[in-house]
């Protein structure tokens, strides 16, 4: 039975695919990547109609078929298992960052399905279990651009929420001079999310670094800062 709903996903993802988002899906990205062709809203409808039917299995057995999708390197089979990983995150136990840890390293490579995932399940996973954050400080460390960006992009929905501020400036801060640009538009982007509860804390920080952080993670810190302040903050010395 699980693994026929794995194959439905598949076909009902490949009958909604169209011309029209399958021409334009590879635009947003520089890598090679795999897609049916979907538009986004659609892949969240098919991912909550068929969670509706594996309701009654228990968690295992939900992040056992969440890792087959992930497994096939579809962004869209990859945006259905994060949703499902997310509506059963009342379930999360500290014993899951093994897997999510395990899932990021091994199965995305493309900025969507990074941030599809770690925006809320690994959000709300430190929410719930803050003593992990030193392991996402760990993953800005490494030597996996997809890690790297998780580290930062992992902590969007709780710098929302206001928290963990000194955790966000020591990501920030290890990935400060990283020349990739996805990992810098990632912690820019952390910043710019933090600013909106932290502003001075935020433009503070940033001014401190302006001279050596690279200027696509400024230009997205800033983003939504009142005027004044982004051209404080670019301004030349």
């Amino acid at each position: 039975m699980n693994k026929n709903i794995i194959l439905e996903v598949r076909r009902e993802l490949k009958k909604q695919a169209d011309a029209k988002t399958k021409q334009s899906f590879p635009r947003s990205f520089k890598e090679k990547i795999k897609f049916h062709g979907v538009k986004s809203a659609l892949v969240v409808k098919t991912a909550r109609e068929y969670f509706k039917k594996i309701k009654g299995l228990n968690k295992k057995e939900v992040f056992t078929l969440c890792e087959e999708l992930l497994k096939s390197g579809y962004c869209e089979e990859s945006w259905v298992a994060a949703n499902w990983v997310y509506w059963r995150h009342k379930d999360f136990e500290p014993v899951d960052f093994n897997i999510f840890e395990r899932w990021v390293s091994q199965y995305i490579d493309n900025w969507t399905s990074c941030d599809t995932f770690c925006n809320h399940t690994m959000g709300i996973f430190m929410e719930k279990y803050p003593e992990y954050l030193q392991k996402l400080k760990l993953w800005a460390k490494s030597k996996n651009r997809w890690v790297k960006r998780a580290s930062a992009v992992s902590l969007i929905i709780p710098a929302k929420n206001g928290l963990f501020i000194k955790d966000v400036f020591a990501i920030a801060d290890i990935l400060l001079l990283d020349p990739d640009d996805l990992v810098q538009k990632g912690y820019g982007w952390l910043l710019k999310v933090a600013a909106n509860k932290h502003l001075t804390e935020v433009f503070n920080y940033v001014v401190k670094h302006k001279k050596e952080m690279p200027r696509t993670a400024l230009r997205y810190a800033i983003e939504k800062m009142p005027l004044h302040l982004k051209k404080e903050a670019m301004k030349k010395d």
